[in-house]
């Protein structure tokens, strides 16, 4: 069986991204980041924003694979 190549002359149409067009979805993510790192991190703290035990029993084995101390 034979094999064909693609042709010497075929470009892949690869156009890079700009910076204007992922700033945006950037900075979105890393202020979801933020957000989900608190509520791991520093929720049922001094600086609760959700009261109860709620967040802290969902986010408890989160809580220590990360290293964060919560009892």
């Amino acid at each position: 069986m034979a094999q064909t190549a693609a042709p010497a002359t075929a470009v892949s149409a690869i156009t890079p991204i700009s910076l204007k067009a992922i700033a945006p979805w950037a900075v979105f993510f890393g202020i979801l980041m933020l957000v989900l790192l608190y509520f791991v991190g520093a929720e049922q703290g001094a600086t609760a924003v959700i009261s109860g035990e709620g967040v802290h029993e969902w986010v408890h084995d989160g809580r220590h694979l990360l290293g964060f101390p919560c009892h």
